[in-house]
């Protein structure tokens, strides 16, 4: 995982020799599922995807799959995509009611090998991240719950969260993660689609004002011909 991330960010082309050096001549037998894994991993945490793009020569390159604002401002030669972690945080607020409690978020970030008050080589202070950077830019709401006593925290999804993506692609990468689809979700893949039907209502509503002062010269030249 190490050997792809470091391709990705030197902006370097990845090969199936480069591979199998990193990985050394005991493991070779076990290349196809080593890699497998590793591209998993890589688009679980960054958002990147790994495709051949040249099979006679066994070349591959890592695409982001994501288009979120949340890499604004980054230096594309020295920090990783944040997208796909950003999404799989966002998915497990989704299973939870669309509110996650912290601890929860943190069991699933410890089992990414991401711990709280421990500097992480890739996204850093996990802690700030999660509970500042995100929240800053709007794609995290970090809240106490209320009423708690001691002080509970959870989170919710941001305004830019609601604003770049859907429930339904948060779900779709999720059932990827767990190998299914969506629809493997009954009631998870219900709420994603009735939230696709309010977003096409609330498109549909906005677009009806605008349509309609598009109308009205064309009816005011139309009354005027008609007075000549």
């Amino acid at each position: 995982m190490d050997f792809l991330l470091e391709r990705y960010t030197k902006k370097e082309p990845i090969t199936q020799n480069g591979m199998l050096n990193v990985i050394g001549r005991k493991y070779k037998q076990h290349f196809p599922e080593i890699l497998s894994r590793a591209s998993e991993r890589v688009e679980l945490v960054f958002g990147l995807e790994l495709k051949e793009v040249d099979c006679s020569r066994n070349i591959y390159t890592l695409v982001n799959k994501f288009s979120l604002g949340v890499e604004e401002g980054s230096s594309d030669q020295e920090e990783l995509p944040k997208s796909g972690l950003l999404m799989a945080l966002l998915g497990i607020i989704f299973t939870k009611g669309n509110r996650a409690s912290e601890e929860e978020i943190w069991d699933f970030l410890n089992v990414l090998g991401i711990h709280a008050g421990k500097k992480h080589s890739i996204f850093g202070e996990p802690r700030k991240l999660i509970t500042k950077d995100l929240v800053q830019k709007g794609y995290l709401i970090y809240r106490q719950v209320p009423n708690s006593d001691p002080p509970g925290y959870e989170f919710l999804w941001g305004r830019r969260a609601y604003a770049e993506t859907t429930k339904m692609k948060v779900l779709e990468v999720l059932a990827k993660i767990q190998d299914k689809v969506p629809s493997s979700f009954p009631d998870l893949y219900d709420e994603a689609l009735r939230d696709q039907v309010e977003r096409a209502a609330l498109r549909g509503a906005a677009r009806a004002p605008t349509m309609a002062e598009a109308s009205a010269p064309t009816r005011a030249k139309s009354y005027s011909s008609s007075h000549i």
